[in-house]
């Protein structure tokens, strides 16, 4: 019985191996595939690191309808949308955030938007103002405006751009 505690006492001990010193690690390199003649200067990497950003920023996704987000001529419905402006406000109808929806299919747009107010001046004019320059976009045949009301809008719809521009950040 003795024995079977010994051997139970042994197998619940904890080891420990002291060492007076452990070899650092080697440090990860990235080494130039083209040339390695010489260390990377400083305007070697901030040109190499910039080229790499603009490559990403400028990849456009792969096999996008035109009329989707992404696509051609949704992007260019949302860039008209950017260029109208509220005559009272000096912020263009998008990134103040009247506009709620943007679908665009077979050459037609479909516009869902508000208003600042329902009391607002040019409530009558602007959504035909705005079919007739949607529907001037290449690849849009026809634009629609459909006007709501609910969820009414509010300066939290706001980009935060036309935050800046109205010195409200």
């Amino acid at each position: 019985m003795m024995q079977e505690e010994d051997a139970m006492s042994e197998q619940g001990k904890i080891m420990v191996d002291e060492v007076e010193a452990v070899e650092k690690p080697p440090r990860a390199r990235v080494d130039k595939a083209i040339d390695t003649t010489g260390p990377e200067s400083a305007g070697e990497r901030y040109a190499r690191k910039r080229d790499y950003l603009a490559g990403f920023l400028e990849e456009k996704p792969q096999d996008v309808a035109a009329g989707e987000p992404g696509g051609e001529v949704y992007e260019a419905v949302i860039d008209t949308l950017k260029s109208i402006y509220d005559p009272e406000i000096p912020v263009n109808i998008y990134d103040l955030g009247l506009i709620y929806g943007v679908e665009v299919s077979d050459g037609h747009a479909i516009i869902t938007m508000t208003l600042t107010t329902p009391h607002c001046p040019v409530a009558e004019s602007m959504p035909g103002e705005i079919e007739l320059q949607v529907g001037s976009v290449p690849g849009v045949g026809h634009a629609e405006v459909n006007l709501v009301w609910d969820p009414p809008w509010d300066p939290g719809k706001m980009t935060d751009e036309a935050k800046l521009e109205m010195g409200m950040l």
